[in-house]
């Protein structure tokens, strides 16, 4: 058993399926610090866990990270799911030594939204970079409790990556039916995500990742954050070490 191995297990994590199969190669800076802060976050909130699902998708990986981190896609690409939900006034990046947060406003404008059935129609969202390939997002709900999302981004070599999306929350609801909601919401979410990530992966990307240098968009405060840390390796291809891989499924926990 690796050193990575042993403190994952260290954590007493009984369920984290998506750390059992997130094993990437040794390179510089390692892995393993990366997969240790991921795994310590996601033990903080097991208890609240509800869901996993994981996808392999035959796009680079890059072109994932860059949706994840564009706030602007949540009223862009999710009209569906979200139902007109817009981006507001977006709080200062919160940097720190291998990724940052930022906090925004989101509003829902509709009356007619299955959402408000969960949050008041104006709340602050905050996003997290935890590590390059691990992402969270946060929503406050009614009574104090929130819903967290964290997306862990798996390279397949240049052109395909694994998805792993572990859904949290303190909410006092029915199980069974709280899963069934979250796990529908998130296949209509990824299905709309699709025709945007193709269009990243057959446009030019990396003209894109160069143009958020200099740019002074607040939604792309935290992508531009990642390019000021991991730029200078984005045009490396990602090696893929012995990585132990399920089939695509959904998980219940």
């Amino acid at each position: 058993m690796t050193t990575t191995n042993l403190e994952i297990e260290s954590l007493n994590v009984k369920s984290m399926s998506t750390l059992k199969y997130y094993q990437l190669s040794s390179v510089t800076p390692p892995h393993s610090d990366y997969l240790r802060r991921t795994a310590a976050r996601m033990s903080q909130i097991q208890e609240y866990h509800k869901i996993s699902q994981e996808y392999i998708l035959p796009i680079p990986y890059l072109c994932q990270i860059y949706h994840l981190l564009n706030l602007k896609h949540l009223e862009q690409v999710h009209g569906l799911s979200l139902n007109g939900l817009k981006v507001g006034s977006v709080s200062q990046l919160e940097a720190t030594k291998i990724g940052g947060s930022v906090k925004f406003k989101t509003s829902l404008n509709k009356p007619l939204n299955i959402l408000r059935m969960w949050r008041q129609p104006v709340v602050e969202v905050e996003l997290t970079l935890h590590t390059p390939y691990t992402i969270e997002l946060s929503i406050p709900i009614y009574k104090g409790r929130k819903i967290n999302i964290i997306f862990n981004v798996l390279p397949l070599g240049n052109t395909a990556h694994k998805l792993f999306i572990d859904i949290y929350s303190d909410l006092v609801f029915p199980k069974p039916i709280m899963q069934m909601f979250l796990h529908c919401a998130a296949c209509v979410t990824l299905f709309e995500d699709l025709p945007y990530l193709h269009k990243l992966a057959n446009g030019n990307l990396h003209r894109r990742v160069k143009s958020t240098k200099g740019s002074n968009r607040d939604t792309m405060q935290l992508f531009k954050r990642y390019v000021e840390l991991y730029g200078s390796s984005l045009d490396q291809p990602h090696s893929l070490g012995a990585v132990e891989l399920q089939p695509i499924s959904a998980h219940s926990y």
